[in-house]
């Protein structure tokens, strides 16, 4: 177990939804194409060739993790492209048949800045609401399309709560209502961790990101089923179906697919260690006076968020990293911002002032969960202290 750097104290990561390290496998993977297949995929030589066949590997094993097929994967820098490359494109592409965009107020933040902006370009945006679970109902979905809908985007696990959308229930009340319809799901924080096949989910477009599965940072891909058309955010060359032109980052693509084969690999033991993980520190966490648990029960196994009602987030988190113990406010992307996802629960401010994410990985242990809830009950002890002596 390694120390950190600042302080005597090992380290305990909680905070896999954020980002993972790079498996050692995959390391080597990313090295090899980096400096022994290194040539560009477009080239007609034989460097060209091994680097398009290498290319092409990653692609199948992307698409088998998904149900998909290799041609209906396109390579991006990571989430966000991927799930602007589906929103913008899709809206764009479909504009002559109307102007309806759906989705939920408990999306990531690249979602709703991608809606965001096709309101700015005339537009309609549907901002559904969670219930208390965090989760979207189908009917809700339903009662939202008409006929002018052009797209419906829903995250299929929610990144800072761990809710589980019903995406395949919600595809098909969608579809009943507006054939047409076509259905974007981001499941970047699924991915790899819980079984997915587009097709019985009945998605049409669905978003991956390789950072969350021990791939490098800076890679994802995008899902985009035969016959659906996109509008690409850039022009250039050919290259993935000329809705991603430019050089393909050949390495990190590799070293995606290695990753999503190796996760695939051991979906059953993760799953069974994510569980056992997720009952341990719950479990504990009801014992310890000012914890709440936020995530609802059934929810993904490795994402749990709870508060310890007045004491700001920012304060337990720093409270817990000077013990070596890593967890975040939410999601990355928000910088520390307040949780629009616990807001569009229902939450009250003091939950959500003081929530706390927490998420596993394979390679999680019970001494880090134990350790997580003695920092948590040492932080409330004296953080609740130090407030008595201010009054």
């Amino acid at each position: 177990m390694e120390k950190t750097a600042q302080n005597a104290f090992p380290e305990a990561y909680l905070d896999h939804s954020a980002t993972t390290r790079v498996s050692s496998h995959v390391a080597q993977v990313v090295l090899e194409m980096m400096t022994e297949n290194y040539g560009n995929p477009s080239s007609l030589h034989h460097r060209g060739v091994l680097a398009q066949q290498a290319l092409e590997r990653a692609r199948r094993q992307i698409a088998s993790a998904l149900g998909a097929r290799e041609e209906e994967i396109i390579f991006t820098s990571g989430g966000t492209e991927a799930n602007n490359l589906a929103i913008q494109g899709l809206a764009r592409a479909r504009r002559r048949r109307g102007d309806g965009l759906v989705t939920s107020g408990m999306e990531h933040s690249s979602v709703l800045g991608a809606v965001h902006h096709m309101e700015e370009e005339g537009f309609r945006a549907v901002l559904l609401a969670p219930g208390p679970d965090g989760r979207i109902q189908p009917e809700s979905v339903a009662a939202a399309v008409d006929e002018k809908t052009l797209l419906v985007s829903c995250m299929l696990v929610n990144n800072e709560t761990g809710a589980v959308n019903p995406i395949g229930e919600i595809s098909a009340a969608a579809k009943a209502k507006n054939p047409d319809v076509v259905i974007h799901c981001d499941a970047v924080q699924a991915f790899g961790k819980l079984p997915i096949d587009v097709r019985r989910l009945g998605v049409d477009l669905m978003t991956v990101s390789g950072h969350k599965i021990h791939a490098p940072k800076g890679v994802g891909a995008l899902y985009v089923k035969k016959g659906v058309r996109l509008v690409p955010l850039v022009y250039g060359g050919s290259q993935e179906r000329a809705l991603r032109p430019g050089t393909e980052n050949v390495p990190l693509a590799c070293g995606f697919g290695a990753a999503a084969e190796d996760m695939l690999r051991g979906m059953a033991e993760n799953t069974a260690r994510f569980e056992a993980l997720r009952r341990r520190l719950i479990s504990g966490a009801e014992k310890i006076e000012g914890v709440c648990i936020n995530s609802a029960p059934g929810g993904a196994p490795y994402i749990v968020n709870l508060s310890c009602p007045g004491i700001r987030s920012e304060i337990m988190l720093h409270f817990l990293e000077g013990r070596g113990i890593y967890v975040s406010s939410g999601s990355a992307c928000s910088k520390g911002a307040k949780s629009h996802v616990l807001a569009a629960m229902g939450l009250g401010q003091e939950r959500i002032d003081s929530a706390l994410r927490v998420s596993f990985c394979r390679e999680s242990t019970e001494e880090e969960v134990d350790r997580l809830l003695e920092g948590l009950a040492a932080g409330i002890a004296m953080l609740e202290k130090n407030r008595g002596r201010q009054r």
